[in-house]
């Protein structure tokens, strides 16, 4: 039995449709094809060695871009229903918000935002527009994915109205496919964008507890993390450290989504919205955390931000990550031979440096970080001796267990 959706939802039979007219050839909907060539496409497999926090030959147990994606997904589809969105698209959108992220995560981004100055700058999130739009090219008839309009604008706008120092990918295909960037995107990309705070603000905390960045007793500094270990130690009297924390975690877990959900459900039949353009052109975003848990959450925020985003191991990983992907870029500026056969059409119809310096940069995020270091490996960069053996180490570590 299908799941009847909202009138504020977006309905697969209403869409905008595809930049390329395709048929319907299948028992699937239009949605449900977007998610499926997502899953399926290059970048979506290569997000598996892609950082989220820690560089991917730290551990198995620390995620990847891939496994948060996943985690996003999963939570957006719980909100989506509950709201009575529709799922398939909010699966969609979460699945693809990452696809243009570069390698050693936002420190990557920073980076090759920063070199990109000169020639119009760097945004994953534009990135990934492009990914889906162009540098995915295994169709005969496009490039890209041709995905849906409504699933294309919840990649550009998951984060809101994008009006003012647009990226030049989204202003170049706006020109051919105009996406709307004055207004919000759909409810469904704004579960999305929001079930990505939810899913970093969780394992974020388990991955730096992993690391021993911090203490379950610093954790427990944070007033709404204490509640959570406080409900757990009263209900499980016998439960040990590791278990106990996973479950006050857990509790944390199911306290954001479920605030979301009432908040949002309530703002939504309180205003009485009856389409999805009426989400669209409203003054603000309808998916929302109440003000309390989002006071709480920048708590948590800050208590990340200083013990684990900035903690000493962590920032001379990211120093060194900086001086890989900028002697990169700089090694393929000068030598854009060096760039696979593959990617020779494209600099060869290049017409100046700013055209080459956008190439270089697509194929930089698109590398893996083990891929970029053997990259950096084969044009003889030079790596810091001190990240040289952490990263010996680690891989000794592993073959030992």
């Amino acid at each position: 039995m299908q799941r009847m959706i909202a009138l504020y939802a977006s309905n697969p039979e209403k869409s905008k449709g595809r930049l390329y007219f395709e048929e319907r050839k299948d028992f699937r909907t239009c949605f449900q094809r977007d998610r499926d060539r997502i899953i399926h496409s290059s970048a979506f497999r290569r997000l598996k060695h892609k950082t989220q926090v820690f560089v991917a030959h730290e551990g198995d147990y620390y995620r990847t871009r891939l496994t948060h994606s996943i985690e996003v997904a999963q939570v957006a589809r719980t909100i989506a229903k509950q709201l009575r969105l529709n799922d398939e698209l909010t699966e969609a959108i979460a699945l693809a918000h990452d696809l243009g992220h570069t390698p050693f995560g936002h420190t990557g981004e920073e980076v090759l935002n920063l070199l990109m100055k000169p020639y119009g700058g760097f945004d994953h999130n534009a990135q990934s527009l492009k990914v889906v739009t162009y540098l995915e090219q295994h169709y005969a008839n496009w490039d890209g994915l041709n995905l849906t309009w409504e699933t294309l604008e919840g990649l550009a706008k998951h984060n809101g109205p994008v009006i003012e120092n647009i990226p030049i990918a989204l202003m170049e295909y706006c020109q051919r496919h105009d996406l709307e960037f004055h207004t919000n995107a759909s409810a469904e990309a704004q579960v999305a964008a929001i079930s990505d705070d939810i899913a970093y603000n969780n394992h974020d905390l388990h991955d730096g507890l992993r690391a021993g960045l911090f203490t379950v007793e610093d954790m427990k500094e944070i007033p709404l993390l204490r509640k959570c270990f406080e409900r757990i130690d009263k209900n499980y009297s016998n439960i040990d450290s590791y278990r106990g924390t996973h479950e006050a975690l857990r509790l944390l877990f199911g306290e954001m989504g479920t605030d979301v959900i009432k908040t949002s459900e309530n703002y939504i039949f309180d205003v009485g919205f009856n389409s999805v353009d009426e989400i669209r052109n409203h003054d603000q975003r309808v998916v929302k955390f109440s003000i309390g848990m989002w006071d709480d959450l920048k708590l948590i925020r800050e208590f990340l931000f200083v013990n684990m985003y900035r903690a000493p191991s962590v920032v001379l990983r990211r120093t060194e990550a900086k001086k890989i992907v900028q002697k990169l870029f700089d090694s393929y500026l000068d030598k854009p031979e060096e760039m696979p056969a593959s990617w020779q059409t494209s600099l060869n119809l290049a017409g100046n440096k700013i055209d080459l310096a956008r190439i270089v940069s697509d194929y930089i995020a698109g590398m893996t970080d083990r891929f970029a270091y053997s990259e950096a490996e084969r044009f003889n960069l030079s790596v810091s001796n001190q990240y040289l053996n952490y990263i010996c180490g680690i891989f000794r570590d592993k073959i030992k267990t």
